[in-house]
């Protein structure tokens, strides 16, 4: 058996990289910091996936202590791990001049600190077996500044940037690190935006590419995976 975490999986694109990987056998572990959100995903799962093995917790990885309870959760339940996927995060948007104060600090620990930590506590166990594959969700706010960007693009640059300095740390080991950045993607957060479903990506494209990626040979790594809308970006 394979053995993937997703973060940030009850809903849009972290929901469908899990059941992707669900659907491809893997057990997982995935993590919400709303209790409301984990225990209604796991209704419905049972129903889905009823012969998979998935861990649930409750955890807000913007919190450095409650990203270490998480991992360490983890390094208990799972005897290996085969795919991180660092995808929890938080969209506001916002200019640099005259955003709220402390979006950035709140940007920064749900975008990076969530993923720099619970990697960082996993890295050890990873290593073990010098083999794995690492997803960072980065953006294409991580390639181009754009207006009303401000902290959001400033932390999803953060992001690629630990990514690659990730990935070249990793060599040696054999352990894969993939920035993935995808463009409009019709979650949630889009929902109540008034734009058609059809003018953007599903997060099942995303999911997809992920999945390619991972089943790549050992020899090959997709380091950075830019994805658009056909039309472009809004």
């Amino acid at each position: 058996m394979q053995y993937a975490i997703v973060t940030g999986a009850t809903q849009g694109i972290g929901k469908a990289i899990a059941e992707k990987l669900l659907n491809e056998g893997f057990a997982i572990a995935v993590c919400s910091r709303s209790t409301e959100r984990i225990n209604s995903l796991q209704e419905e799962w049972m129903i889905l996936f009823p012969d998979s093995l998935i861990k649930y917790y409750c955890a807000d990885l913007a919190n450095k202590n409650e990203v270490e309870y998480f991992g360490k959760m983890i390094l208990i339940d799972f005897p290996q791990i085969d795919i991180l996927v660092n995808n929890a995060g938080a969209f506001l948007p916002g200019n640099i001049a005259d955003e709220p104060e402390g979006l950035l600090e709140n940007l920064i620990n749900i975008n990076l600190f969530s993923a720099y930590y619970l990697t960082r506590l996993l890295l050890p166990f990873i290593k073990v077996k010098k083999k794995g594959h690492i997803f960072n969700m980065c953006s294409i706010a991580s390639l181009k500044a754009y207006p009303n960007g401000g902290a959001y693009s400033i932390s999803k640059y953060a992001l690629l940037g630990f990514s690659d300095n990730l990935r070249l740390e990793l060599m040696p080991y054999n352990i894969k690190v993939t920035a993935l950045c995808p463009g409009a993607t019709f979650t949630p957060s889009w929902a109540e935006a008034g734009i058609e479903p059809n003018r953007i990506m599903e997060a099942n494209d995303i999911a997809n590419m992920l999945w390619a990626a991972y089943c790549l040979s050992e020899q090959a790594n997709v380091e950075m995976l830019v994805m658009r809308p056909v039309k472009g970006d809004l």
